[in-house]
């Protein structure tokens, strides 16, 4: 779009929305302000603005405001301009392909829209919104409350129900900006109503112009921040901070999609330090994904030894075997895909995902919630999946795609090792406590806003060490329910004293010789805690007279062949 008759000039003031005083040629003129909002931090004495002549003798004012100088920045201001230059970016094939059918202002039900388009058998609306107003290098919109926007928005929404493509282009009249975010400031409104319109299906797109003081165009895309702009300036410090202070973890040196799964399932519920013997003799072991899909499920579960949770190795090897089956034994490369394996949720795919690919996919855990939460000031309940849901959009929309890995890692580093659960959060390690909305604020110990889980259900158990010689007892648990699969030591609802406990050795068919109470022990389950106390039993040919389906198994045989859970992690030693 080009202008022609423009002058430079100074801008002295402005006494209403639609007329401003300008210095022109040595001379005090009278200049239409087309441009209806604010632009305050525009329109300052002294700024260098460029006007056109206006030769119409009908006109009050001969001069029309286009262009302002801000620092070394050149705005185009004139409110009519997005639409035309919209019009001429269509037109010459953007969006839609060549030759579309472009229509300006048409109704649709309350509305008027800005543009109709028909393209490749789909009818659309369009919706342009000019944008003026920077700080920083962040555009914002609207710089003043605007119901006509918040109903366009609504309304478009309709559209897309009925089948419409709908489409808000946000035309940034100018150059050199980060982001667009909705200015919810002035009219939170607005960014409630952008967001809803997304959620519906509308797309959101916002480019930047080459602006001169005779010329605009559009020619960027500028990325759209909905979500949390605090947590997009935290982006660049987040990744610099983590290059520089990452810890050296095995899964780490040699990145694969393999490697980064196994972790990341090792990882869930078990501290790093715990991990890392188990994940290196779990790759000893198991090099491949073949090898995890084939190895037997026993042994499987004895390499797992130790970590708990056993559904999520066996979920594992389920995984593996659909690799296998339906990927020919690669490794799937889309988040969706990965998504779709046994076991495999949001975090664990993003992880992947981003880590190993690079993908602009999230990877939200625990300590994801938390950094999140402190930064923005969040007081939602990070127990609820719509909150969950809604952080790992926030964290999506601004995962730099030339940097997914190290910004979803440093994400994770900062909330496991510096913005710490619990006890003092280390503020004057972190690289954003700057921005963060929580320290600001003094609540950083408040949040995350966590709901307590319900109560566990408590369950008293007897622990017996059945022993002749250097035979012990096992048994193998049902193949569901908690710990299916696995080999425990024998026990028994309720605590027994020693009375019961040899009236029930003799119930089937073992006579103790010696009976010793030993100590007692807790083991907390997801939903269920367990009371042990134990009792080590000498008895006299323990595999011939016992009536119970029982394994008789040396100690060393246990250790090798047998997964033993953690639960009787404190019984052992007496193994």
């Amino acid at each position: 779009m080009k202008y022609e008759r423009i002058e430079k000039a100074v801008f002295l003031e402005r006494p209403n929305r639609f007329i401003a005083y300008a210095e022109l040629n040595s001379k005090r003129e009278t200049i239409h302000v087309k441009n209806t909002g604010r632009c305050a931090e525009l329109l300052i004495p002294g700024a260098v603005i460029y006007v056109q002549r206006n030769d119409s003798p009908a006109r009050k004012t001969g001069w029309d405001l286009i262009a302002v100088e801000k620092g070394k920045r050149l705005i185009n201001m004139d409110s009519q301009i997005p639409n035309r230059v919209v019009q001429e970016w269509l037109e010459s094939g953007h969006l839609f392909g060549d030759r579309p059918y472009v229509k300006p202002e048409t109704t649709y039900k309350n509305s008027r829209f800005d543009f109709y388009v028909e393209a490749e058998g789909r009818r659309n609306f369009i919706e342009v919104k000019g944008v003026t107003l920077e700080e920083n290098g962040v555009v914002r919109f609207p710089d003043a409350p605007s119901e006509r926007a918040v109903k366009h928005m609504s309304e478009l929404s309709s559209a897309v129900k009925e089948g419409y493509g709908a489409w808000v282009i946000f035309v940034v009249q100018m150059k050199g900006v980060r982001y667009f975010t909705p200015n919810v400031d002035t009219h939170p409104a607005f960014g409630n109503a952008l967001r809803e319109a997304r959620k519906a299906g509308v797309k959101i797109l916002a480019y930047d112009c080459k602006v001169a003081a005779d010329s605009i165009e559009l020619d960027e895309a500028v990325p759209v921040v909905l979500g949390s702009p605090v947590l997009k300036e935290a982006v660049d410090p987040i990744i610099s901070w983590y290059r520089e202070n990452k810890r050296d973890l095995p899964w780490r040196h040699d990145v694969s999609a393999y490697h980064v799964w196994i972790s990341e399932i090792m990882l869930q519920q078990t501290r790093v330090e715990a991990v890392k013997p188990y994940y290196e003799r779990f790759l000893k072991e198991l090099p491949t994904v073949e090898d995890l899909a084939e190895v037997q499920e026993d042994r499987l579960l004895k390499l797992w030894e130790g970590l708990g949770y056993y559904n999520r190795v066996k979920n594992m090897q389920k995984a593996a075997q659909q690799i296998m089956m339906d990927y020919h034994g690669e490794f799937p490369h889309t988040y969706e895909e990965i998504r779709s394996l046994k076991g495999i949720g949001n975090y664990t795919a993003g992880a992947v995902s981003s880590f190993v690919y690079g993908l602009a996919k999230a990877a939200v855990d625990g300590n994801v919630l938390r950094v999140v939460s402190r930064l923005t000031a969040s007081r939602d309940d990070i127990m609820k999946a719509g909150v969950r849901t809604r952080i790992e959009a926030e964290v999506e929309e601004v995962i730099p795609p030339d940097a997914a890995s190290d910004f979803n890692q440093g994400l994770i580093e900062l909330g496991a090792i510096v913005c710490l659960s619990g006890g003092e959060p280390k503020c004057g390690e972190c690289p954003v406590s700057y921005l963060c909305r929580a320290r600001l604020l003094g609540v950083e110990k408040e949040l995350p806003v966590r709901t307590k889980p319900k109560a566990r259900k408590i369950e008293n158990r007897t622990v017996l060490i059945l022993k002749d010689g250097s035979t012990l007892a096992i048994k193998k648990r049902p193949p569901k329910g908690l710990l299916a699969g696995l080999y425990e030591l024998p026990n028994l609802e309720g605590h027994l004293n020693k009375k019961e406990v040899i009236e029930y050795c003799h119930s089937i068919g073992l006579f103790p010789l010696h009976i010793k109470k030993v100590k007692d022990a807790k083991h907390i389950f997801s939903h269920v805690e367990w009371h042990m106390i134990g009792y080590e039993i000498k008895v006299d040919e323990l595999e011939k007279n016992c009536s119970r389906e029982m394994i008789f198994a040396s100690r060393s045989e246990i250790k090798e062949k047998y997964p033993i859970p953690s639960a009787f992690e404190a019984y052992r030693e007496r193994l």
